[in-house]
């Protein structure tokens, strides 16, 4: 059902020292989920088989948030980030629906406001019923999802990272204010700014990986990467690979053929 495609970018001069990751480290960032459970876990094998045959490294993955919400299987998705950061070293970003999930168990109005943003799959996905959620009142669909959600998903969730920064990069969810210095970034700008941030065109300092914003490509502005290609509705997940000074790209893309392969695909 999928295709694991990997995509290699030559990058040209801007007169910048180039960004780099620490020698003997390799970084895979991982943009929005968004309860792609399918899309997920053919990235993960793909990642998996890339960093068997890249060489040896201190490798790091990096979820850049939003796994939840929209989707159908974000309780999977959970419960695979979970499975994976038991095996090797997988650092997780908290995203603005994280937020509006964790927000939603004490919030009635945030609840009404995560259900249009699709977190009525999220809560379907951690085995409510259908008919019996549909249609209940705010109050009552608001208790089932209380009920079913266990208290270890919740306590996951919210030990999830605001920012991580390794060599010349920044990773955040949503991206920084680029008028506030980084030790001074607000959690609400992390997790979701937009403006001013994705028009900035002067350095960061370092160089900012992000998500949140879809684009039909990952982003290489120089002083930005954004990756969030829309899995909920693309059928594409994407990860940015960096080592040393190279970047390179790895997909998890859906296809009508039904088939699953791994091939180059030139820029």
């Amino acid at each position: 059902m999928f295709q694991a495609i990997k995509r290699m970018f030559d990058r040209g001069s801007d007169g910048r020292p180039q960004a780099a990751i620490p020698p003997g480290e390799r970084v895979y960032a991982v943009g929005d989920i968004h309860g792609r459970l399918d899309l997920f876990e053919a990235l993960v094998a793909a990642i998996e088989a890339d960093d068997a045959t890249s060489g040896p490294a201190n490798t790091t993955v990096i979820l850049l948030g939003d796994l939840v919400d929209r989707g159908p299987d974000s309780a999977g998705v959970i419960a695979l980030a979970r499975s994976w950061q038991s095996k090797r070293a997988v650092r997780i970003l908290g995203g603005n629906h994280e937020e509006m999930f964790l927000r939603s168990f004490n919030d009635i109005e945030t609840f009404r406001h995560f259900l249009r943003h699709g977190g009525r799959e999220t809560v379907l996905s951690f085995g409510v019923d259908r008919d019996q959620f549909l249609p209940a009142s705010l109050e009552e669909a608001q208790a089932l999802m209380v009920e079913a959600v266990p208290a270890e998903d919740i306590a996951y969730l919210e030990s999830f990272e605001n920012m991580i920064t390794l060599g010349d990069y920044l990773f955040v969810h949503a991206g920084i204010d680029p008028r506030v210095p980084i030790a001074e970034q607000r959690t609400k700008d992390l997790r979701w700014i937009r403006e001013p941030f994705l028009s900035h065109a002067d350095s960061h300092g370092a160089v900012v990986v992000h998500g949140h914003t879809i684009s039909e490509m990952p982003e290489d502005c120089g002083n930005r990467i954004g990756i969030d290609t829309g899995a909920f509705m693309s059928g594409r997940l994407t990860a940015l690979v960096l080592e040393g000074t190279s970047r390179r790209y790895i997909e998890a893309v859906e296809t009508e053929a039904g088939s699953i392969s791994t091939a180059p695909l030139a820029a």
